[in-house]
């Protein structure tokens, strides 16, 4: 028998007035979908929690008002906002699988995806920055990093990512669609989307590498060259004290770089060839789940800042509600 999914090529009548695709994601292990289920639920929910908990923090808390506390914030609430785009579509493939899903909300989430993707590459770059800033010029840092300049950085991580977004997606939803009408990843994602395209994609392609390039390959060179001069101006620091609460401040950030762009380099730089679907998959799951759960959980455990300004805002909260 014919999966639904795979029942007819598309039509433009059908384009308006049925569900156009399906997202496969994971129907290669069948079995394991409920446990799955319930694990990526548990993830997701730890994720609003923990990058919550920090938005609020370092909101309310008066001890984190520096530069990097307010990037830390925007992560988190780009962290919240690419979460709440992915994982309840995740759980509905995995819950009901073969259902679909109209043109427009595939169109949206992959808008959604990259723009989200754009502005964390940015703001992590950013970050890398301010610790250059803190550590190698702690005379002017407070001059240069003022909180004006904070704001406009910010700003402009987030509205970078909508223009790459908003191009990318209009363009690539502009190519006829034939064929199968299912989607092999758990997301509407570029790659996947293209595999169904029938039409002449090598310009749309070369763009998507150019940019790619340049939102990955960029920011992580900026990011090296940042790290490699602290490193410089640390060794270079008399007090063995003074090396370690420099690089301490810097450790956090060094991880969420490390996990974030080392898995999206695996999944967007990488030939086709190299994995298939089914591992993309997996690999996805990196930056896509796990580095947003994870990310709130770094910055609190390795800093003692926000680990304090826990204890005093639930102190705080605490005797609010003391009778």
């Amino acid at each position: 028998m014919t999966p639904l999914w795979a029942a007819r090529p598309w039509t433009n009548h059908s384009r308006t007035h049925e569900l156009e695709f399906v997202l496969l994601g994971f129907a290669h292990v069948p079995s394991l979908r409920p446990m799955l289920a319930v694990l990526f639920l548990a993830i997701f929910l730890l994720t609003l929690l923990g990058n919550t908990l920090i938005v609020l923090l370092t909101s309310l808390d008066p001890g984190l008002r520096a530069p990097m506390y307010l990037f830390l914030r925007q992560l988190a609430l780009v962290e919240i906002c690419f979460s709440l785009d992915v994982a309840p579509r995740l759980l509905v493939t995995l819950l009901r699988p073969g259902r679909g899903m109209y043109p427009i909300s595939c169109a949206l989430q992959l808008f959604f995806v990259l723009s989200c993707v754009t502005s964390e590459s940015l703001l992590l770059t950013v970050m890398a920055w301010d610790r250059f800033l803190a550590i190698c010029r702690p005379l002017h840092y407070g001059t240069i990093m003022s909180l004006r300049l904070c704001h406009l950085l910010a700003t402009s991580c987030w509205l970078a990512g909508t223009p790459v977004g908003l191009v990318f997606t209009i363009w690539l939803f502009n190519f006829p669609f034939c064929g199968s009408r299912g989607i092999r990843h758990y997301l509407c994602d570029i790659p996947p989307l293209l595999s169904l395209v029938c039409a002449d994609t090598r310009v749309f392609e070369a763009s998507v590498f150019m940019i790619t390039v340049v939102l990955l390959i960029v920011p992580v060179s900026l990011i090296v060259t940042s790290y490699t001069r602290i490193l410089v101006t640390v060794l270079r620091m008399p007090s063995a004290s003074g090396r370690h609460k420099a690089l301490s401040t810097c450790a956090s950030h060094l991880v969420v770089v490390i996990l974030f762009y080392g898995t999206a380099g695996v999944i967007h730089l990488c030939p086709n060839s190299s994995y298939s679907p089914e591992n993309k998959q997996v690999v996805s799951l990196s930056y896509t789940m796990l580095t947003p759960m994870l990310n709130p959980l770094i910055y609190s455990l390795r800093n003692k800042e926000v680990k304090a300004a826990l204890v005093r805002v639930f102190i705080q909260r605490r005797g609010t509600f003391t009778p």
